[in-house]
Parts: structure tokens; sequence; C-alpha cells
């Protein structure tokens, strides 16, 4: 019944709950893993910058990137789309497209092996960054941009640079969750250092950054064998793996992938960070009413079994006695359809 009455609760604001199993580890959550892109930020980065290093157009080098990036569902390449068409640039269509998780893409344009991605993607295509590219590089960085390297036939023709927004409700989000006794919190994303710091040290979060998906999962793990009971939320199909492996995975269903949602515990139907804390508030509630439910009957029982033996309660009265927990249980458990 408080299971039932729990779940409901929690989809009437928008928290699909798969499972019983999965309200119970949310009553238990001390740790929380979160992604970035599409999760503290709204996930509609803009391009801010676009630099092209030999003489060539601007136009030119985002109309590459983003015919490259037009089967990529990362929301960088989103936004190289949206600055496309707003341009209102030809685009080609790619061929041999490969992702390269955390590191970006590369695919075939008119014959041309074009490589759209992080330093990590260029090391891998053997392209060469000279040092003020690099020095570049960095200081968009550290304004909080996301930088794409654009590459073609093994030289590097220059970088586009694009700015997400802080969800407005991510700050008074978290601070519910610390006011829940959430406190270790941690922000893991495969964006370079210098964002990840300054996202962090603006929501007064730990970080790990440049971190690839399979290197999520053993920083679940971790925390998991230091004894914490981990919650992930996350968003995109590179948070999948990770999600499953948390104890319990809470994806950001509305502007979520499929993966990410068929991957996690907890599905928010909506965009907002508060439904974060509310899922937890649910899962302790039910759980002490589970608890309350269970002493409940059990002292209930005890003294009836008591009073029956001392011949206080007659054959009769107790059976008729015996109904009273059942309304009592199913009364309590309806407590949690109301209000918060």
């Amino acid at each position: 019944m408080t299971v039932l009455a729990a779940v409901r609760r929690a989809a009437r604001g928008g928290i699909i709950v798969k499972g019983g199993r999965d309200l119970e580890v949310l009553a238990k959550v001390d740790t929380l893993v979160m992604d970035k892109t599409g999760t503290l930020t709204i996930g509609r980065p803009e391009v801010t910058d676009v630099v092209r290093f030999d003489g060539g157009g601007e136009g030119e080098l985002l109309a590459l990137a983003a015919s490259v990036e037009r089967r990529s569902e990362h929301p960088l390449a989103a936004g190289m789309l949206r600055a496309a068409e707003r341009r209102g640039l030809v685009l080609n269509e790619p061929k041999d497209f490969e992702v390269y998780p955390g590191e970006g893409v590369l695919a075939s344009v008119h014959g041309d092996r074009v490589l759209c991605g992080t330093e990590k993607l260029m090391s891998r295509g053997q392209v060469e960054i000279p040092e003020a590219v690099l020095a570049r590089v960095q200081a968009l960085a550290a304004e909080g941009k996301s930088v794409v390297l654009v590459a073609m036939s093994g030289h590097l023709l220059g970088l586009i640079a694009l700015a997400d927004t802080l969800r407005p409700e991510v700050p008074g989000g978290l601070d519910a969750l610390r006011a829940l006794g959430v406190r270790r919190m941690l922000l893991l994303t495969g964006d370079r250092r210098q964002v990840a710091a300054a996202v962090a040290h603006r929501l007064g979060l730990a970080f790990e950054a440049e971190v690839l998906p399979e290197e999520k999962i053993r920083v679940v793990e971790r925390l998991q064998r230091a004894g914490h009971v981990v919650a992930m939320v996350g968003d995109g199909i590179n948070d999948a793996p990770a999600l499953a492996q948390a104890d319990v995975g809470i994806a950001m269903g509305a502007v979520g992938t499929d993966a990410a949602i068929e991957a996690a515990h907890v599905a928010l139907m909506q965009d907002d960070w508060r439904a974060v804390a509310e899922a937890v508030r649910i899962g302790r509630r039910a759980f002490r009413t589970i608890k309350q439910n269970l002493w409940f009957t059990a002292a209930y029982n005890l003294v009836g079994m008591l009073l029956a033996a001392t011949g206080w309660l007659p054959p009769i009265a107790a059976a008729a006695a015996q109904s009273l927990p059942d309304v009592v249980v199913m009364l309590n458990a309806s407590r949690l359809l109301r209000g918060r």
C-alpha cells in the first residue's frame, strides 16, 4: 500500500519511479553524482566564437563542422547545426560517420576526412596542435565555453566555441538536497577541466573533468566500494552506463535520450532540478511510513495476543479487532497522496 501510494504521489509530480526497490534506495542516498551538459545546464549550447587558422572563411568552417555533426546526438552538435541554419549555410551529407564518446566525431565530406572534437581526438587522428592554439582553447574554456577543434586531412583548420546556460532552478535544487542530508556531490563531465571548474565553483561542487563514459562507471564503483549509496543524474547516451551502475539512476526524462531513460531507475518528466530533491523526499517518506506500519502492527498484535492469552480478549472480539490494523495501515499509507 505504501509503495503504491508513493509511486502514485511521485507520478503526479512528474517523477516516474520504476519499482519499490528504487524507493528504498532513494531513502538511503547520501552521495549525488551528476553530468553537466543537458543536466545542470539547459542543454542548448549556442555558438559564440568561430576561429579559422588557415585564412579561410568562418562560414565555411562552421558549415564543414555542422555537416560532420549532422548525425550526432550531442548537444554541441545541435548547437552548431542551429548556428549553421541561422546563417543559411548549405550542409553536405557525411559518410563513414564515427563517434568517439567523450572525444568527438569524424566523417568523410567530399572524400576528405574531417575530425570535430577535443585534443584527444586530434591526437588520435595525428593532427598537430600549435601551442598558440592550445592557449586560445584554454582561454575560451576558462570563460566556461566548450571548444570543438576542426581538422581536415590531417591539418587543423580552426575551432568553434559554444556556451550553455545553467538551469535557473539548479542552486535551489542542490540546496534542498543538502538540507535532506545529501552532503557529498560530484560533478562528473567529459568537458575540459576549466569549463567544469567554472560551473563547479559557482555551485559549490567537487568535480572530475575530461571523464570518458567508461570512466564514469569506475568513479561510481569507487564511491560504492567506499560504502556510499550513490544516485546518478544524467540525460545523455554517454550517461546511460553510469546511470545503470549507480544504486539509483535518475534521468532528466523531458530532455534525456531514450538510452538514458531506459537505463535509469527514476525518470523526471520535467526540466526541474527541484524534482530530484522531491524524489529523495518521497523515498524517505515512504520508507518511514513502512517502518511506522511495521512497528504499529507488531505492537498491536503483541498486545492482542497478551490480552487473548490472559482471557481479557474473547475470540469474537479478537476476530473483530484484527481488521483494525489493516485500516490504520491503509490510512497511514494514504497520507503519502497528500501534498508535499
